[in-house]
C-alpha cells in the first residue's frame, strides 16, 4: 500500500488539502509540522533538485509579500535560512510517495502517488 509524507503547516489550505486527500483513500500519511520541524537537509535537496528554490518559492503567499522579498535580491543559501524560518515562503505542501514528489495543490500528482504499490 502507498504511503505518503506531507510536509506543511497545519494552518495551510493546501496542507489540510493533502491531508484529506490521501486519508479519503486510506493511504497512511505521515505529517510534518514545519512549523515545529524543519526538513531535513536531504528531504529539501530532493524538491530542489526537481524544483529548483525559485520553483518552490510561493511568490504570491502572503509570507512572500509581507517580507517584502519580491524587491530584494537574496542569495539561494539566504534564502534557504529565510525558508527555515519561515516555511510559509514554500507553495505549500511538499509530498512525497516512493519517487514521486509534488508541490503545491497538485492533485494530478497526488492521484499518481495514490496508485503506487
Amino acid at each position: 500500500m502507498a504511503r505518503a509524507q506531507i510536509f506543511g503547516v497545519k494552518n495551510s489550505q493546501a496542507t489540510r488539502a493533502a491531508e484529506r486527500f490521501f486519508k479519503e483513500r486510506r493511504i497512511e500519511i505521515q505529517m510534518v509540522d514545519l512549523k515545529i520541524k524543519p526538513m531535513a537537509p536531504g528531504e529539501i535537496k530532493r524538491f530542489l533538485d526537481r524544483f529548483t528554490l525559485q520553483g518552490l518559492i510561493d511568490r504570491e503567499g502572503k509570507s512572500f509579500i509581507d517580507a517584502g522579498l519580491a524587491h530584494m535580491r537574496m542569495t539561494d543559501p539566504d534564502l534557504l535560512r529565510r525558508i527555515e524560518k519561515d516555511p510559509l515562503l514554500l507553495r505549500l505542501p511538499l509530498v512525497r510517495a516512493g519517487n514521486l514528489i509534488s508541490i503545491g495543490r497538485d492533485e494530478e500528482s497526488w492521484k499518481r502517488m495514490a496508485e503506487l504499490p
